[in-house]
């Protein structure tokens, strides 16, 4: 990597991988990314793929994309192939390591049978609620299952019939012998085999015992010859567990790292909790662009570049924390200010007629889309006619002090055209205005005074004979407090679902250049905010644009202030 990253920058993590250097324990970089198959991706696992897969490239390593598929009742094909196409989105490739904890079922077996002969697990009948009882608690020891001494030839067998089928679900368990007084509760004689008669999405109906993910999580590193797991913080109380497997059986012995999650204001990161709203209808779908999944961030707009600059910016930390939801705007924001074509469009339509200009005239302006850079931007032609489309909220009829916009007897310019006076105002029976009749200087063309006059209000406007219509979609933060489990007791968090997270314009006028927008091309609105295609739900003749995010970037000006 050219450019320093979160994953290249001195932190806790590289410190460690420098020390296994330095050591002699590793002399090489092999990490992966694990995730479970059942829910879609977001932005909390756009960090650890950046951390995962910078790491590796920092040091000349490898990746994995592993899926951990143990639990057959939560996973589906949908969910791999939607985790696939986020991580490539992102600038990350996996090559020809694309691993399922599946593929080494028999192996895993294996391994249990392996412990079993050691006399290090056994086979115990506590139901789950009988489990959580002899566990013991945070204070007190757990007790020792009245199964525990069983025999190792009585462990094989029945371990062996459980693998065959002949138990219900739940009656039984296949659990490592470590120690019931452990003030970690995680090595607590923890359950590594539980029996689920379900149809696994890739081995059909081969298994009816999973491994849980304790156990399958660090032997497949193992068999990987993974050299740094990576984790988030909350399996810190599980490496001694991890470790624990690996040494008892033997085998290549991979280092656990744990670093804090991802925690956004505004945001759930819990992928039950996302499912709810999914399930629930609070969101049209995983990929709703409220939702802090990468496909939905990617629907509504954002960058791949941004999102990695944001996993870069906010970098690796041991403690957790939450972040603004700001600071991700404002790093969008500056992605979209430099990649963004300029155009017009009109959200909320208001006609005005320039009574002067001639009914049977068309003219064009050629307009650069980076206006910063006008002799080497791209341009476009901009139909310019009698007719007109202006912003509802561009017109005061009896306008306070520093309103400089249009009004009855002001004038103003027209972006890139010409200067405008208002000179009679139209209005329903019930008083709403409906069109507004304008005068033009001539000799004001491009938007330049003839006179050296100033003009002190510049608004943005569309053709009315040339605009095309469009649907305009624009979003505010799914949750309208910045903790969504702040609620009174008894409540949930969709409890404080923001009301008011989409709002929707159907009516917009856009310049003709966007007919042919692409998908996921970005553009600025003038003066509106940043939009792009709606991929979904958008079809030739009838576009609709979804607002990635406003123009506003309160973080910077907070930033700003603070200096």
């Amino acid at each position: 990597m050219s450019e320093e990253t979160s994953a290249t920058r001195s932190n806790f993590i590289t410190d460690i991988i420098d020390e296994h250097h330095e050591n002699g324990r590793f002399d090489h970089v092999h990490t992966r990314f694990p995730p479970e198959p059942n829910g879609y991706l977001h932005i909390g696992h756009a960090k650890s793929i950046c951390l995962n897969f910078g790491v590796a490239q920092a040091n000349s390593g490898l990746t994995n994309l592993r899926f951990d598929d143990t639990n057959p009742t939560k996973e589906e094909v949908e969910y791999v192939e939607s985790i696939q196409e986020d991580i490539r989105w992102l600038g990350f490739d996996w090559d020809d390591r694309l691993y399922f904890a599946s593929d080494y079922f028999d192996a895993l077996y294996d391994f249990a049978v392996e412990l079993i002969k050691k006399g290090k697990a056994y086979v115990c009948d506590l139901s789950a609620e009988e489990l959580r009882e002899y566990r013991g608690t945070l204070t007190e020891p757990g007790k020792n299952s009245p199964y525990r001494d069983r025999t190792v030839e009585e462990n094989l067998d029945l371990f062996a019939r459980m693998k065959a089928g002949e138990f219900p679900d739940g009656s039984k368990t296949l659990r490592a012998k470590i120690d019931m007084s452990s003030p970690n509760m995680n090595l607590r004689d923890p359950v590594l085999y539980r029996i689920l008669h379900a149809e696994h999405h890739r081995t059909g109906n081969d298994w009816c015992i999973y491994p849980m993910y304790d156990y399958a999580h660090a032997l497949s590193d193992s068999l990987e010859n993974i050299t740094h797991s990576i984790c988030t913080l909350e399996f810190e109380d599980h490496r001694p567990l991890y470790d624990w497997v690996l040494d008892e059986l033997d085998v290549w012995h991979s280092q656990q790292i744990e670093f804090a999650r991802l925690n956004l204001t505004y945001t759930v990161m819990s992928k039950r909790k996302l499912l709810q709203l999914v399930k629930e209808g609070y969101v049209s779908g995983w990929n709703d662009p409220r939702m802090p999944t990468i496909s939905g961030m990617r629907r509504r707009g954002y960058t791949p570049e941004a999102i990695r600059t944001f996993a870069d910016t906010i970098g690796v930390s041991k403690a957790n924390s939450i972040v603004d939801v700001e600071l991700l705007e404002h790093v969008l924001r500056d992605d979209l200010n430099e990649r963004s074509r300029r155009v017009m469009a009109v959200l909320e339509p208001l006609k005005v007629i320039i009574d002067n200009y001639p009914e049977d005239q068309e003219e064009t302006f050629d307009v650069p889309y980076f206006p910063w850079d006008r002799d080497n931007s791209p341009t476009r032609a901009v139909p310019f006619s009698r007719e007109i489309y202006i912003e509802r909220s561009d017109f005061m009829e009896d306008p306070p002090k520093k309103f400089y916009r249009l009004a009855p007897g002001v004038e103003v310019r027209l972006m890139n055209a010409y200067y405008i006076t208002c000179t009679d105002v139209v209005k329903d029976d019930a008083g709403n205005v409906t069109e507004l009749h304008c005068s033009y200087d001539p000799e004001s063309k491009g938007g330049m005074s003839p006179d050296g006059r100033k003009v002190r209000g510049t608004i943005h406007w569309v053709s009315a004979r040339h605009a095309i219509d469009g649907e305009l979609r624009l979003y505010d933060y799914l949750f309208s407090k910045a903790d969504p489990y702040d609620v009174p007791e008894g409540g949930t968090f969709t409890d404080n679902l923001n009301p008011e997270s989409l709002q929707v314009l159907k009516d917009a006028k856009l310049e003709p250049s966007l007919a042919d927008a692409a998908a996921f091309e970005p553009f600025q609105f003038m003066r509106q905010g940043y939009f792009c295609v709606d991929f979904e739900d958008s079809v030739p003749g009838a576009l609709v644009f979804n607002r990635t995010i406003s123009l506003v970037d309160t973080w910077a000006k907070l930033q700003k202030e603070r200096k």
